[in-house]
């Protein structure tokens, strides 16, 4: 484990539960590794500013994104369970066009706790153009396949030993 990619510690009525990376990675599959990363980058940045002590319950945050991309949501669903209760919204409106783009969306977060909400937004030069040209290149060959699956853990690799704070810019709103 990386010294800036630290693990995630929510509450589950007052009990704690502390995911890794690996969980994230492991939950998720193989599919989405760099999405997986940013999902959990988002969470590495905003719990601290939605509790006071750090501390939240996993069950009371809400997450509105305009990033449907699935590494992020199964990253979001394993330590929130915002998923499956039902407050996980994706907007694609919700972000400005200077937002960084990637091919299904834009990387703005919103994650509300009690009376506290947070916006996270990628800061530019973590999405390489290279990424997204691949990723929305219709009609891909095999090759291309295997290329972006290259870019997409390149991306992970290049992005988990960051801290978030690198990564994306907080605003409590």
């Amino acid at each position: 484990m990386t010294p800036f990619c630290p693990n995630l510690t929510v509450l589950e009525d007052g009990h704690p539960i502390t995911f890794s990376i690996q969980d994230a990675m492991n939950y998720h599959g193989p599919g989405y590794p760099g999405g997986v990363v940013h999902g959990y980058k988002v969470l590495e940045r905003a719990l601290p500013l939605l509790g006071a002590d750090g501390a939240v319950e996993r069950r009371g945050i809400g997450i509105e994104t305009a990033f449907p991309g699935p590494g992020a949501r199964d990253t979001f669903e394993l330590v929130t369970r915002a998923v499956t209760g039902d407050r996980y919204q994706v907007d694609l409106n919700l972000a400005s066009p200077d937002v960084v783009e990637s091919p299904k969306g834009r990387y703005v977060f919103r994650l509300t706790y009690r009376e506290t909400q947070v916006e996270i937004v990628i800061r530019p030069g973590h999405v390489r153009p290279e990424f997204i040209a691949m990723a929305r290149k219709p009609d891909r060959t095999p090759d291309d396949e295997v290329q972006l699956a290259d870019l997409k853990r390149e991306m992970a690799d290049r992005l988990m030993p960051l801290p978030a704070a690198e990564i994306y810019d907080a605003t409590i709103l």
